[in-house]
């Protein structure tokens, strides 16, 4: 790394309020990608704040019996495993002693990674890391430590793609695209890796099609990545698919220590892709802004909730399985926004909701499983709207079927079904049990519930003060 260079002031654009504001819309859009790198993996080892990797290199040169006085006063894990094989050392033997070094420690996410999950506007993040610092981080901010984020990594020899369109996710999304930590070679740790795994994204059959659609057609934030000169140009190129002079809608922007010490990488960005930014105070400087502006906006739009509070109203994914007293809402695949928005209102309110969010293929064991839930949750909410009118077969119906059979060791007129409609769908005509007609329905557009009907189920938890 050329540390001691820097680029001519005039080779970086100013960071203004407008081009703020114009990433916090696109973010709040779902527009924005960050693409992360080793850079921001600052943690406290035993020696105090150090780099993660660098860290981890000087404790691999001690396994596998490397002096140091062989190696660069900074060494990196390349500088290791190049000095390993030299010697003849099993490539395979590496892998494996990073996985032990690292399952000896239980490091916190450094904060940037913490910031970066707090802006919960951001779904699909991409990683050039293999640890699992970023899903650690997005786990314990979003999720109390429960291991509810997504992960999915890549590897040369196997694709493996996003299993849906990104606008369909219903959990945040960790892709590992060089690799995630294993006991198997799987993952990056030096530069003959590197260029293994660029290889191999770049050929026909084992390109993740779908999360470089995402990447194509979305603005990015490459944020700590470290490359060097032309692997940055050859990643960013990969990822646009295109000539970077070409116009498109949309760009990117670099906040990268390493970035600013490539003059001439600098003048070809700037010059050559109109689209791209530089972020002149490195990558944690501008995750701290970003963080301070979101989070800013957020509270000034925050609207007023039933408690008197204020309510920013997030998803947060349901528990994989369904605590006790939970209030079920019953769904078509096709309302999930719906069902999303609903939960997150009710949750705002203090309220404990559940949705299955796997919607699995049927089988006896999703029934028994789904079932069990509807014996045990205290309230059932079906949603009702247009999808449900067209559907004349679905898991949602068994689920309803379900519901009233519950009904059925109840007294007449007790409060357990309580029908929640997101469109103009008529009660006249509607194609839901019977049960539902004689109970009142509660008209929630798009499935944002109200003050009142968050109020009502209060007062029927037993909740309202």
């Amino acid at each position: 790394m050329n540390a001691g260079l820097a680029p001519s002031p005039a080779l970086t654009v100013p960071f203004d309020d407008d081009a703020w504001e114009d990433l916090l819309n696109f973010i709040e859009e779902k527009r924005v990608i960050p693409v992360l790198g080793p850079e921001l993996l600052t943690v406290e080892t035993d020696e105090g704040p150090k780099n993660l990797y660098y860290w981890l290199a000087g404790k691999l040169a001690a396994r596998l019996g490397i002096n140091a006085a062989s190696l660069p006063p900074t060494p990196t894990l390349n500088d290791v495993v190049v000095q390993f094989l030299g010697r003849r050392g099993r490539r395979e033997d590496a892998y494996t002693r990073v996985r032990t070094i690292l399952r000896e420690v239980n490091f916190a996410p450094p904060l940037a990674l913490r910031q970066l999950a707090e802006i919960t506007d951001f779904d699909l993040y991409v990683t050039t890391s293999f640890d699992s610092l970023l899903e650690d981080a997005l786990n314990v901010v979003r999720f109390g430590g429960l291991r509810t984020t997504d992960v999915l990594a890549y590897a040369p020899n196997k694709v493996t793609d996003l299993a849906c369109e990104r606008s369909q996710l219903v959990r945040p999304l960790v892709y590992h695209l060089m690799g995630r930590l294993s006991a198997s070679p799987t993952y990056v740790i030096s530069d003959e890796d590197t260029l293994e795994f660029v290889c191999a994204l770049q050929s026909e059959h084992y390109c993740p099609e779908k999360l470089f659609s995402e990447l194509e057609h979305s603005h990015l934030l490459l944020l700590g990545g470290g490359f060097s000169d032309w692997l940055t140009r050859l990643f960013l190129r990969l990822a646009k698919r295109r000539r970077l002079s070409d116009p498109r809608d949309v760009g990117e922007v670099f906040a990268d220590n390493h970035i600013l010490g490539e003059p001439d990488l600098v003048y070809f960005l700037q010059q050559v892709s109109s689209r791209t930014r530089l972020f002149g105070a490195g990558a944690e400087v501008f995750i701290a802004e970003l963080h301070r502006r979101w989070m800013a906006r957020r509270r000034a739009t925050a609207a007023p909730f039933p408690s008197g509070g204020t309510n920013p109203v997030r998803f947060l994914p349901p528990n994989r399985e369904m605590p006790d007293q939970a209030i079920f809402i019953s769904y078509a695949r096709e309302d999930l926004s719906a069902a999303q928005r609903l939960k997150a209102g009710l949750d705002a309110a203090g309220l404990v909701t559940w949705f299955d969010m796997e919607q699995l293929a049927g089988g006896d064991d999703f029934e028994r499983k789904i079932r069990n839930n509807i014996n045990r949750c205290s309230f059932f909410i079906p949603v009702i709207s247009a999808t449900t009118q067209r559907r004349v077969e679905g898991w949602f119906r068994r689920e309803w079927s379900q519901g009233v059979d519950r009904t059925l060791a109840m007294a007449e007129g007790a409060n357990f079904i309580l029908p929640v409609c997101i469109d103009e769908t008529p009660e006249s005509g509607a194609l839901v049990p019977e049960k539902f007609l004689k109970n009142h329905w509660t008209r929630l557009p798009g499935g944002e519930p109200t003050p009142e009907f968050a109020r009502r189920l209060q007062l029927l938890h037993g909740r309202a003060e």
